[in-house]
């Protein structure tokens, strides 16, 4: 292979949980414009619709599952039922996510149980479901697990979060150890974006100043920066890359 075929997912399938919007729809998107048909997972079924309407868009088949990723067997069941119409994804994108801004002191059962079963237990039984037939079958996939600047350092007020991130980085490497050289195992740290998630941050002006003046690049990150380093990663680009995350932020942690 050579050359820009390095980064072809022709004749591949993306499953992308948490694809109704956001990251995991940028990414849906962009793995679409790369090659790879998709199965696009999330609890929202409208927004959903409006990923498979533009990754078909671009030419690619889009299977829309609605999903919550916490209810762990639906999954298995729902792969095997694609399986059976001879859709098998060998590219994972384990996106689904969620936060609540409290301070630790008030951290409650309910909130950690909601955060880090969502982020981290959800993620590592979805790359369980993906994992199984491949592993059974003898056959090579890559996982893209989406951590965050949490991954690395603390937040205040997001205990839960950062828990489940660093937790996200440990199975990456985890998973790459053991299931290596069948399934890569990497992840994506993104730093500063927009979402429907951070949304609320971003309408504080002096919360952006302050965030811009920590990023050496003296920007936010904007979902089409997330991309490229997601189609390296899912493709034969990254064949001897595995157990690793790469930080997509401007260079935040570089300068700290």
């Amino acid at each position: 292979m050579k050359g820009i075929e390095r980064f072809s997912l022709a004749g591949r399938t993306a499953l992308v949980t948490g694809a109704s919007r956001g990251i995991g729809q940028a990414i849906a998107v962009g793995l679409a414009e790369a090659g790879a048909d998709v199965v696009a997972c999330a609890r929202t079924e409208a927004g959903l619709d409006d990923t498979r309407r533009r990754v078909e868009a671009v030419g690619r088949r889009c299977h829309a599952v609605p999903l919550d990723v916490t209810d762990h067997g639906a999954l298995a069941i729902r792969l095997e039922a694609l399986a059976g119409e001879g859709v098998g994804p060998t590219i994972l994108v384990n996106n689904a996510g969620v936060e609540e801004v409290t301070p630790s002191a008030d951290v409650t059962d309910a909130v950690w149980d909601k955060i880090v079963g969502t982020n981290l237990k959800a993620a590592f039984f979805v790359a369980q479901a993906f994992a199984r037939p491949l592993l059974a079958a003898e056959r090579a996939g890559s996982i893209i697990n989406l951590g965050s600047l949490t991954s690395a350092v603390g937040i205040p007020t997001a205990t839960p979060y950062t828990a489940s991130k660093s937790g996200i980085l440990g199975m990456t490497r985890a998973l790459a150890a053991e299931w290596a050289p069948r399934i890569r195992v990497n992840a994506i740290g993104p730093g500063y974006f927009r979402t429907a998630m951070t949304d609320g941050f971003y309408r504080n002006e002096d919360w952006r100043q302050a965030m811009l003046g920590k990023i050496p690049m003296r920007r936010f990150g904007e979902l089409d920066d997330l991309v490229g380093v997601s189609t390296f990663l899912a493709g034969e680009a990254s064949a001897y890359l595995t157990g690793q995350i790469v930080y997509v932020d401007g260079g935040t942690l570089a300068s700290l």
